[in-house]
């Protein structure tokens, strides 16, 4: 692979997740009485972040400032390799034979950095927003394992470009829907993205970033973004079929159902309601993983059957 092509995906994911923060921004303006233009919207993630840039960083008594600051720097890096296995078009960056084991362990990875910025500011808040991640985590990670790898068995391979392959005549959402939507549920309590995002809430007056400030807030902030634009596109190889599509090229298609998938996480980000968390992980385990199992079972079922891939 290019080098210019390693250097660039950094540079897309992180055009993806300032695009999803305008639209994120326009929405909440319009939803609160508000309404901005796309100018002001397109904006506003630049003034945030700028005003991040010249803030101070906080201290607290006796934080681990190793876990502390790396917690904050993990999250945008796991986002960028986790994406590293993700077709932009035709080919990937990474094309690993393990790309669905890459992606999971990438997003663990994540996952672990939320909870040492919670734990490492050694603060009361911050520790409970990072506890908050680490059972959230545990409740969804499962099903979207499941998810992941329901796609995985239809293809029978760990490799993204052959999952693609696999859906040159019908796309996985209309095989294993289930498997569709329960992977952009757990997506979202991954990513800690709303109605999922507790382990941030203002309850807790930020959560796991209560104590992040300044450069390390902006570095924050940017992973959960760029996890959140990560996983959506990740539904498109896995379900979407990818870049195939008539007329336009690979990589428009990519961008486009990525771009539609986003779109739906952020109008659902201001339709669903924010419940107690112990409501969020029951949901969890009563209702997403049987279902999950049940799809899996089904797709097993109908690969062994066919003697082949779906």
């Amino acid at each position: 692979m290019p080098l210019w092509w390693v250097l660039l995906l950094p540079v897309l994911v992180g055009l993806a997740a300032w695009a999803t923060t305008a639209l994120d921004s326009a929405v909440t303006a319009r939803a609160s009485g508000r309404p901005i233009g796309p100018v002001t919207a397109a904006l506003t993630p630049v003034r945030e972040s700028a005003r991040l840039l010249v803030g101070q960083r906080r201290r607290t008594l006796a934080a681990d400032r190793v876990l502390w600051r790396l917690g904050a720097a993990v999250l945008p890096v796991a986002a960028v390799l986790a994406a590293a296995v993700l077709p932009l078009g035709s080919r990937a960056v990474a094309d690993l034979s393990v790309g669905v084991v890459w992606f999971n362990a990438m997003e663990v990875l994540a996952w672990a950095a939320v909870w040492m910025a919670g734990w490492g500011a050694n603060s009361a808040l911050s520790l409970v927003g990072g506890y908050r991640f680490v059972a959230q985590g545990l409740a969804y990670e499962l099903p979207h394992m499941f998810a992941i790898i329901t796609a995985a068995l239809g293809a029978e391979s760990l490799r993204i470009t052959d999952i693609v392959a696999a859906q040159e005549d019908l796309w996985f959402v209309a095989i294993m829907p289930v498997a569709f939507v329960v992977y952009l549920v757990s997506a979202a309590a991954m990513a800690f993205w709303a109605p999922f995002d507790a382990p941030v809430g203002r309850d807790l007056a930020g959560g796991a970033a209560a104590e992040l400030s300044g450069v390390d807030r902006l570095v924050f902030a940017g992973g959960r973004w760029l996890l959140t634009v990560v996983t959506a596109a990740m539904a498109v190889p896995l379900f979407l079929g990818g870049g195939t599509g008539p007329w336009l090229p690979a990589w428009l298609w990519v961008a486009v159902k990525t771009a539609a998938v986003l779109a739906a996480m952020v109008w659902l980000r201001h339709r669903l309601p924010t419940v107690r968390m112990d409501r969020w992980t029951e949901f969890s385990w009563i209702v997403l993983v049987p279902l999950m199992i049940a799809q899996a079972l089904v797709v097993a079922l109908v690969v062994l059957g066919g003697g082949g891939g779906m």
